[in-house]
């Protein structure tokens, strides 16, 4: 029996269709072995940079690595890449792919079609693949389970795209920060944009079983208000320790955990108590929060680059005097809250806010984050093999290693020397297929 998500592939996905044949690469054949020459090559497990190795892969897996030598790619087919460093796929735990980048319109969610929603999400999702992330946290979604729909064309090959885990819908309290918020006087919000809205832990409960039912990876809860959500305060708690332990403990019953976003320093720590797995943005984080998330193990996914892109664009395209306000008191003491938790050693993984911004862009964080405190491997790191873990699929994807998935990209220069190279693009791989670059 087909999840309702399923259902809807008809109408969101047929439209959509054309674009999975615009710059198809041609497949490796089933049972075909691929033979990847890398010029370098990344062990993000060791930190080692290799020279001139042969990747072989077989059925989308990595089956060896070994230093390379005509005898040792054999017959199989090639792929050269001896002109470039070759890194895992990587990583983005914190995208909205199936949306347009933020515009000064608030109520932009309510004037798309799910037929356009397809299209967007297509046309991110293809951006987000050619960019080198081959897998990606989709944590929510204003048109409930739109994502969902998503994730399931690209795992169907019908559209390419990351590996999507996905979010469904927020869990948020009426009129909270995962709500669309600022509308004129008697604009009617339709039910399918409030999938999760939800008030007291017995119906938080309820929304956690309804978002998984219909497919979702995982729950995002709003602990806090947001900067981009009208009426809504970063710093202010807007759930419970008590109501938000509820969404952890009936994820936890059917194997799924939750990632929280909470921007103020309460809030993070209600969230951290109740056991969530992910902090998402930690913007005004304390210390206390920090020494709370190193004892639980609770994930950091900091977007320390957007209060860059709010500020300039959204002063250009004349944004809300409130959502710029907000932006200016969260942007630094982000930062300054991720370099403390990069010091204290708190659990680190990559997250953007695409979406936030245009998609495709993602990279460009990188070079915030060793500005910030980590070293080059650190945030290499934190977009492949801790993103996995975060994931708890460490065993299959995050490293390009025998057994794992072969998600590859090949990048111009040495990112160690320069981070800023992984924008730098030469190839993509995901699940062994060679993923065309064309526009």
């Amino acid at each position: 029996m087909k999840s309702p998500a399923s259902a809807l592939l008809p109408m969101l996905v047929a439209p959509v269709l054309c674009l999975a044949l615009l710059g198809a690469s041609p497949a490796v054949l089933a049972g075909e072995s691929l033979v990847v020459h890398a010029g370098h090559l990344l062990d993000v497990d060791s930190g080692r940079m290799l020279s001139d190795q042969a990747v072989r892969i077989e059925d989308g897996r990595i089956r060896s690595i070994a230093p390379w030598s005509a005898a040792a790619a054999g017959t199989a087919r090639q792929l050269d890449w001896s002109a470039y460093t070759v890194v895992p796929g990587l990583m983005d735990m914190h995208t909205h792919i199936s949306e347009e980048a933020e515009t000064a319109d608030v109520g932009a969610p309510l004037k798309i079609s799910p037929a356009q929603q397809a299209f967007i999400g297509a046309m991110n999702a293809r951006k987000t693949l050619q960019a080198g992330f081959t897998t990606v946290r989709d944590v929510g979604v204003y048109r409930g389970f739109a994502d969902i729909a998503l994730r399931d064309a690209i795992d169907a090959g019908e559209i390419p795209g990351p590996r999507m885990f996905v979010a469904g819908a927020y869990i948020t309290v009426p009129g909270g920060g995962g709500e669309i918020t600022g509308l004129p006087p008697g604009t009617g919000v339709p039910p399918e944009f409030r999938r999760g809205v939800s008030k007291g832990p017995d119906d938080v409960r309820r929304h956690v079983d309804l978002i998984l039912d219909h497919g979702a990876d995982l729950i995002k809860l709003i602990a806090t208000g947001a900067v981009l959500t009208a009426g809504t305060e970063p710093g202010k708690p807007e759930y419970s320790e008590a109501e938000i332990r509820a969404a952890v403990t009936e994820a936890a019953r059917r194997g799924k955990f939750v990632a929280a976003h909470a921007h103020g320093a309460e809030g993070i720590k209600r969230a951290v108590r109740a056991g969530v797995r992910s902090i998402e943005h930690g913007s005004l984080i304390d210390d206390e929060g920090i020494a709370l998330m190193k004892q639980h193990g609770t994930w950091l996914v900091a977007d320390i680059y957007d209060g860059d892109y709010i500020e300039a664009v959204g002063r250009r395209d004349g944004w809300s005097a409130e959502i710029l306000r907000k932006n200016e008191e969260t942007t630094e003491a982000q930062r300054e809250g991720f370099r403390k938790a990069v010091k204290a050693g708190v659990h680190m993984a990559f997250g953007t806010d695409a979406g936030v911004y245009p998609h495709g862009d993602n990279a460009r964080q990188f070079a915030y984050m060793v500005r910030y405190g980590m070293t080059p491997l650190q945030a290499i790191r934190s977009a492949t093999i801790n993103a996995a873990q975060l994931l708890g699929k460490e065993n299959e994807l995050g490293s390009i290693a025998p057994g794992k998935s072969a998600d590859m990209l090949a990048v111009a220069c040495n990112p160690l020397k320069d981070i800023a190279c992984l924008r730098q693009v030469r190839g993509v791989m995901k699940i062994g297929q060679p993923v065309s670059l064309e526009p």
